[in-house]
């Protein structure tokens, strides 16, 4: 679906709706005329009852036309969305799978680094996937809310990261503490705290996670950011840096998902010497 089909859509249902509410209106007025001019009723009781019937006739209309189109729109959207979503899902399967062939049979270094590459190409397509995957399904339902121990959450998405970035430094510091959250989403807010604090420490990236007492907090020793940027961090599809890769999507997500769970965010941050966001998680309720 094109930009200017749904721009022509909505122009379309605009007109549609300021047509046959002018439409509507003349309607009311001329059976208000009828009644009272040439019926000679003279009871206004009468005459505003007919006139409330008759707008709310009118405003069933009128919601139809205006949410029909949208019903339609949205639903072949979505319907777009998952099936893109799951045809994603058989090419990065096969890449992975071939690479694991072939490192049977390519056994020289460079051989070996390449396909380490394409591995973790594959990896962060597959976290791609997952991450859409769990939006859809956020979409679709509610979040599941589970007790767990967000430092084995740690502990596990540590794993995965450390793959995926092999050249980072990591000093993590976490003792148990429970939590009722959404641990799909908790995990993608992990993830993306990680992932852009590698991304903006263009050598040698240091990451530190800690866990103590109620506050979570991840920080690196990137670039920093100034005040301006501080204040627009969050806004979806903004990037400080438009020459790093991404969509400025991320830190929106963090965002939305700790107002969602009542989680409070900070963040410090001085250029050229790193970045450092708390979360200041609810604690965990009794009974």
């Amino acid at each position: 679906m094109s930009e200017d089909w749904g721009i022509g859509l909505f122009r379309s249902v605009e007109i549609a709706l300021i047509a046959l509410f002018v439409m509507g209106v003349a309607v009311i007025v001329a059976v208000i005329y009828t009644l009272h001019e040439i019926a000679h009723i003279n009871q206004w009781g009468v005459i505003a009852l007919g006139v409330l019937v008759g707008s709310i006739g009118l405003g069933k209309i009128l919601s139809h036309i205006a949410i029909e189109p949208l019903k339609e729109h949205f639903y072949h959207l979505d319907r777009f969305s998952k099936e893109t979503l799951h045809e994603l899902n058989l090419p990065i399967n096969t890449i992975t799978a071939n690479v694991e062939m072939l490192r049977k049979t390519h056994i020289d270094e460079k051989s070996q680094k390449r396909l380490e590459r394409i591995e973790l190409a594959a990896k962060m397509l597959k976290e791609r996937y997952n991450e859409l995957d769990y939006l859809i399904q956020k979409q679709m339902e509610r979040e599941v809310i589970k007790n767990f121990d967000l430092k084995e959450l740690i502990e596990e998405r540590f794993v995965f990261l450390n793959g995926l970035y092999p050249s980072v430094e990591w000093d993590i510091r976490c003792e148990s503490f429970l939590v009722d959250l959404d641990p799909i989403g908790m995990a993608k807010v992990i993830d993306n705290l990680v992932d852009n604090g590698v991304k903006y420490s263009p050598t040698e990236p240091y990451i530190t996670i800690k866990l103590f007492n109620n506050a979570m907090s991840i920080c690196d020793r990137g670039c920093g950011m100034d005040e301006v940027t501080l204040m627009k961090i969050f806004d979806s599809y903004y990037q400080s840096d438009k020459t790093m890769a991404g969509y400025g999507i991320g830190l929106g997500l963090v965002k939305r998902y700790c107002d969602r769970h009542r989680i409070v965010l900070s963040v410090q941050s001085q250029v050229g010497e790193g970045t450092c966001i708390t979360l200041d998680l609810p604690r965990k309720k009794n009974g």
